[in-house]
């Protein structure tokens, strides 16, 4: 029996007809990995965001308020910002908090800039703009370069 749209969620085009045809095992497995390492990365991502974030606004990046922040233990954020010393993007000085490194500061701000863009994206197409806040959030971290280049088209062709 098929699948009616409702009113609120209507059904996406095509969504009924199968794929024509399957994706080469080398090329679907490249989409996966490229899936996969970019849910690896965006952990870090968030954590360096936010610390330049809390840095900017309030002088300090303590473990404590990333943790709040970010809606995870003390444990977990300080397990991560160990990591994120590891990779040489932050430095954790005693009774001072974290800061990030020249390389971690770098990727904070890529790291904004590609939120913003597809934030501007969203709303461009109009998403509310609390609802493209949050999905921008996922998306960031998995839109290629190419995509990135091609949503900053399309938002400059719209000013």
């Amino acid at each position: 029996m098929p699948v009616r749209p409702t009113p609120s969620l209507p059904m996406p085009l095509l969504a009924t007809q199968a794929p024509a045809e399957m994706p080469a095992e080398p090329t679907q497995a490249r989409r996966f990995s490229k899936a996969r390492s970019a849910q690896h990365s965006a952990l870090g991502e968030d954590y360096v965001e936010l610390i330049s974030d809390l840095l900017a606004t309030g002088g300090e990046a303590r473990p404590t308020d990333i943790a709040r922040r970010l809606g995870v233990a003390h444990a977990t954020a300080i397990k991560t910002i160990a990591r994120l010393k590891r990779d040489g993007l932050v430095v954790a000085r005693p009774y001072r908090g974290v800061f990030l490194t020249e390389p971690g500061e770098r990727l904070a701000e890529r790291v904004r800039l590609r939120h913003r863009v597809v934030v501007d994206l969203l709303v461009a197409i109009g998403v509310p703009a609390e609802t493209a806040e949050q999905d921008a959030e996922g998306i960031e971290h998995h839109v290629s370069d190419a995509t990135l280049a091609a949503f900053e088209k399309f938002l400059r062709r719209q000013v």
